[in-house]
């Protein structure tokens, strides 16, 4: 068996980067449609913010930044948010309005049920049922 032990003082993953173009309606889509909580509006620089966002007691949160000149909105981003009922999260994020899949995706195990919705900015996020 290959040596798994960390090599590193990296200790965990802390915030992750959501592009988007307008941070107050992502902020209102992330707190209001997704039920997350705001961590943190601090304006730094030149007329600019640093925003996060994480679901109520996550540890690793959602920085919602402005794109670098050239970088792409509206991407599919390479990380999964954990749910305990994606059938009633489903059915939430429908009556909400978000574009959320029609359909839950069941692809049988070991793969869990899982479901893509995307932001405002047409950000594509993957949400995941968690087993028992």
């Amino acid at each position: 068996m290959a040596d798994t032990t960390s090599k590193t003082r990296i200790t965990e993953i802390g915030t992750v980067m959501v592009p988007v173009s307008d941070q107050d309606k992502a902020l209102e889509f992330y707190t209001e449609k997704l039920g997350f909580e705001k961590r943190s509006d601090t304006p730094f620089g030149d007329g600019n913010r640093w925003v996060e966002v994480a679901p109520a007691g996550a540890e690793t949160t959602i920085a919602l930044v402005q794109p670098r000149e050239g970088d792409p909105i509206g991407i599919e981003l390479a990380f999964g948010l954990n749910t305990t009922d994606i059938e009633a999260d489903h059915a939430d994020l429908k009556a909400k309005g978000v574009d959320v899949d029609e359909e839950i995706s069941r692809m049988g195990d070991p793969v869990p049920p899982m479901l893509m919705l995307r932001d405002q900015d047409g950000n594509t996020l993957m949400v995941v049922e968690l087993s028992e």
